[in-house]
């Protein structure tokens, strides 16, 4: 098990803990769009970071974008499983090629 299953594990363990003591919980009482919001303020920061080519931030910053992202996804039932097997179905596609076939 990788660290991202232990945390996407982890997220969908507290998805019924008291929000009081839970930063996940308490992010997941919210709903799903302020999970969304807070997915991308992370973003943001970690662009803000790469731009400004501060190695130390980005990757801290970077690691809440993947804690907000595994939220996000907890927040409207879509499971990390199915994110990596989508991955994996696209291993070995060309990113133009990809993209040109995907749905509008």
């Amino acid at each position: 098990m990788t660290i991202l299953d232990q945390l996407a594990s982890t997220i969908e363990a507290r998805k019924g803990a008291d929000p009081d003591t839970s930063w996940t919980a308490k992010l997941l009482s919210k709903g799903p769009e302020k999970c969304a919001e807070k997915f991308g303020e992370e973003a943001v920061e970690a662009i803000i970071a790469a731009v400004k080519n501060d190695r130390e931030n980005l990757t801290a910053e970077a690691a809440d974008v993947l804690y907000h992202l595994l939220v996000m996804l907890a927040a409207r039932d879509v499971a990390l499983s199915d994110v990596l097997a989508e991955l994996e179905r696209r291993e070995g596609t060309s990113g133009i090629a990809e993209k040109a076939g995907r749905k509008s």
